[in-house]
């Protein structure tokens, strides 16, 4: 099936940037430059301090909103945590799970994103689960058995209708912030390669349904050639969201043909 039936989706993680004041103002153009487009969808994934202001500057928007992480408690004694319901009070619908930043430097396992994404899906909130492999990895030729990995922890013992809710993020780590960015059939490959471990997990349709980003060092003058590729559906853009130009500018870049 071609992705032409998947609408893209485009989600900006703006990591550990942004006061709230920066927040605002970056939103507030992004309004003003993106208010017409219909063809893919658009996220924001701002810090926490950030979120409910950024809430109420996008209601009612063809901008939807994400955070960058949660607990998979819904309450409790877990100091400098925050919750799925909290999340969902505070206006989210999207939530970044295992990106590959919190896996390297904060302990992620598969078992916890595990638990993560269940917490979302619970609370209606739809995740987007980072996967991918690192520069060793992929010298090594482990790409395909390092993805393996990271899905099959991801989705443990989730059914086929609450995978349908579940966005993949496909990074490989190698080219987060070094410029180097895979090129649109190695990427290609990768998202081929997590569409049929779909396939084989939870039958065609809900592999046909489920959208696949890329995310590494993606640019306005890259993203048209990745999204032409059959099984990406859009980007996890990191430091490019800081700045409203490129942002706006790889959203207006992202149309299909």
């Amino acid at each position: 099936m071609s992705t032409h039936k998947r609408k893209p989706i485009i989600a900006g993680n703006w990591k550990m940037y942004k006061n709230i004041t920066e927040a605002i103002k970056l939103t507030n153009g992004l309004k003003r430059q993106l208010y017409d487009i219909d063809y893919t969808d658009i996220v924001i994934c701002p810090p926490f301090t950030a979120i409910s202001e950024v809430a109420e500057l996008i209601y009612e928007t063809n901008i939807q909103l994400g955070a960058q992480n949660l607990h998979w408690e819904k309450e409790g004694a877990f100091t400098g945590e925050i919750s799925a319901p909290m999340l969902k009070d505070a206006g989210c619908k999207y939530v970044i799970i295992g990106h590959s930043e919190r896996r390297q430097f904060f302990g992620e396992t598969n078992e916890t994103v595990n638990k993560k994404i269940i917490a979302a899906l619970n609370n209606n909130l739809a995740p987007i689960v980072c996967v991918g492999e690192n520069l060793e990895q992929r010298e090594k030729g482990m790409t395909f058995e390092v993805i393996k990995g990271h899905l099959q922890g991801a989705f443990n013992n989730i059914g086929a209708e609450s995978a349908r809710e579940i966005i993949i993020a496909y990074e490989p780590v190698w080219a987060i912030g070094t410029g180097k960015v895979a090129t649109g059939e190695q990427a290609q490959e990768a998202h081929q390669y997590i569409r049929g471990w779909l396939r084989d997990s939870f039958g065609s349709d809900v592999s046909d349904a489920i959208r696949i980003q890329y995310g590494g060092s993606v640019k306005p003058d890259n993203i048209s050639s990745l999204i032409t590729e059959d099984d990406i559906d859009g980007a996890l853009v990191g430091g490019a969201s800081l700045k409203l130009d490129t942002f706006a500018a790889i959203i207006l870049n992202s149309k299909r043909g």
